[in-house]
């Protein structure tokens, strides 16, 4: 809201695990009258329940929602690109399985050409190479140090 002067209207698009912050995201994003674009490996889709939620909110309040596998699907005119870590705490046993499974998520500059031409990036932090690249994670569209600060304010 803050860069984009207001969230109605606005698409927003996950890349990667099906996780609590995706959940945060999906249980929000229609009632903000945002699009979501979300994009999961087979076998790490949002909880079914969220999503069921999610399907009705977006019904209710008019938005679009897509769950896709693929990455650059989901980003196809996406305003914001969103990723966040792909082995949360308590999964590290699980990693070597996640990274495999996680191969072509990685947001990167060819992920962006197809979103919108006033594309940002968030990621909640702390931050993994193979989530996002170094290109877009320090580019002028990479709004995750005042998402960090903005948040730092609510805590």
């Amino acid at each position: 809201q803050e860069h984009y002067g207001g969230l109605n209207g606005l698409t927003i698009t996950w890349i990667g695990d099906g996780n609590n912050v995706l959940h945060s995201i999906m249980t929000s994003a229609a009632k903000l009258g945002m699009h979501l674009r979300i994009a999961t490996p087979k076998g790490f889709e949002p909880d079914f329940k969220i999503t069921k939620i999610t399907e009705q909110f977006s019904s209710e309040y008019g938005t679009k929602l897509l769950l896709t596998t693929d990455p650059l699907e989901a980003a196809d005119g996406a305003n914001v690109l969103v990723t966040d870590t792909w082995i949360s705490m308590g999964q590290e046993e699980e990693k070597k399985e996640r990274l495999k499974a996680f191969q072509g998520y990685q947001i990167t500059m060819q992920t962006a050409k197809s979103a919108a031409s006033n594309w940002t990036f968030l990621h909640c932090l702390p931050r993994k190479p193979e989530e996002v690249d170094d290109e877009v994670f320090y580019s002028p569209q990479s709004l995750v140090f005042q998402e960090a600060e903005n948040r730092k304010w609510t805590i």
